[in-house]
């Protein structure tokens, strides 16, 4: 090497950063992020009673969790904790450590039998929604989620994500971008939607079906642009699971029949009350194909069996008629909320509420001024929402008693009379 070719200083390193800014983000939202650490609101380390009763061990402070999204308390169900105990007892192991593309244990493949029973659909299961949507996402975004019996697929899809869509989806965005062209949908904009699929033959649409923030897909519009123009559709439902469907179904599910061109992901880690996910399939080929190619789905990291399990519990759950009384139960407390604090969302039927206050400061200081009283609800700020949007986010549940909803919309009304 000549002695000018080492003297010349690199050239730049930075990315094109076309789908994620951390250094603009980080400026952003760091503060804010600081700002409710010496709040006290974030890392705070307790015992647990319930999901109402929750304890500072070192000051005796107690509060109820208003942002627990174990939406029926299957989290503390002595059935799905039973459910855990049986399968540590059966198995004798906490999991195979191996990746399930090679060995499953029959106690995973019981779950997936059951669940698909259960939700009229072929289910991949996961460590988690993040694991399945990062395997997911890029094979569609390729085209061979689509050809899967021959492995060749019809050709890329171009991916539109919603604006909204959860983190875990548009954290893809990138490496869906080596694959195809991505773009970026102002949120449940349907015309926007239409509009690329008829300039491009294959397009599929990223979303929540339940939104994390509050609010739901246009899901009979998307309906429709799948029936005109063979919309591929990528949905999120994590935040519906359980507490929608005669079985569980979720928001989606619950309102179209599985087909080829949709795949719907769900945690089991919220309404359902265990931990892991599943992704909601059109047809055994699919199953087969993701279980070979879908990175991290197949990974080492697998569906420790206790969960597997609890799993199992929470499906016998699902089957009794104690799933239909929880449900009426959270929605007779979403119903309460509602009148007597409604926000932007009230009405949907869904148990995410947003206290809109504006500031991200003005939120950290009412999330503070609340847990004070005796109630953890979460400031939401920028990136989670949009800058300017900044406010609380809480989650209706079965196991809150009239009571805990009353005292606490009674505190948010007074700690924002000024608004």
């Amino acid at each position: 090497m000549s002695d000018a070719a080492a003297s010349t200083p690199p050239g730049p390193v930075q990315g094109p950063r076309r789908y994620r800014n951390a250094e603009t983000m980080l400026a952003t939202a760091d503060p804010v992020w600081q700002a409710a650490g010496a709040n006290g609101l974030i890392g705070i380390k307790v015992d647990s009673e319930s999901n109402n009763r929750l304890i500072v061990r070192e000051t005796g402070h107690e509060f109820a969790n208003m942002v627990s999204c174990a939406y029926l308390g299957l989290n503390n169900h002595p059935q799905i904790a039973a459910g855990a105990v049986d399968a540590l007892t059966e198995s004798r192991s906490t999991w195979l450590v191996t990746s399930t593309t090679r060995i499953r244990h029959n106690l995973l493949v019981r779950l997936e039998e059951e669940l698909g029973e259960l939700f009229g659909a072929h289910i991949l299961p996961g460590a988690s929604c993040t694991a399945l949507t990062m395997g997911i996402l890029p094979l569609v975004a390729s085209g061979h989620l689509d050809g899967v019996s021959d492995g060749t697929g019809g050709g890329p899809r171009v991916m539109v994500f919603d604006r909204f869509c959860h983190f875990c989806m548009a954290y893809v965005k990138p490496i869906c971008a080596d694959e195809s062209l991505v773009l970026n949908c102002p949120h449940n904009d349907l015309d926007f939607l239409e509009d690329v699929c008829r300039k491009y033959p294959r397009v599929a649409y990223v979303a929540d079906g339940a939104y994390s923030m509050g609010g739901a897909a246009a899901l009979d519009g998307l309906l429709e642009l799948q029936d005109r123009y063979g919309l591929f559709l990528c949905i999120d439902d994590s935040h519906s699971l359980s507490i929608m469907g005669e079985r569980g179904e979720g928001f989606v599910r619950s309102r179209l029949e599985m087909n080829p061109l949709t795949v719907i992901v769900s945690s089991l880690g919220k309404g359902f009350g265990t931990g892991g996910g599943i992704a909601m399939l059109g047809n055994r080929e699919q199953f087969e194909f993701l279980h070979r190619h879908a990175g991290p789905v197949g990974w080492s990291q697998n569906v420790a069996l206790p969960l597997v399990g609890a799993s199992l519990g929470s499906a016998a759950l699902h089957r009794s008629p104690e799933l239909g009384r929880l449900q009426t139960k959270l929605n007779h407390n979403i119903e309460l909320f509602d009148e007597l604090l409604p926000t932007t969302f009230a009405g949907n039927g869904l148990p995410v509420r947003r206290v809109d206050v504006g500031d991200a400061d003005r939120a950290v200081k009412l999330s503070a001024q609340l847990f004070e009283r005796g109630f953890y609800s979460s400031a939401v700020f920028f990136p989670i929402v949009p800058k300017g949007e900044a406010g609380l986010r809480l989650m209706l549940r079965a196991d809150m008693d009239e009571h805990l909803i009353t005292e606490f919309a009674g505190h948010v009304k007074e700690l924002t009379a000024d608004l």
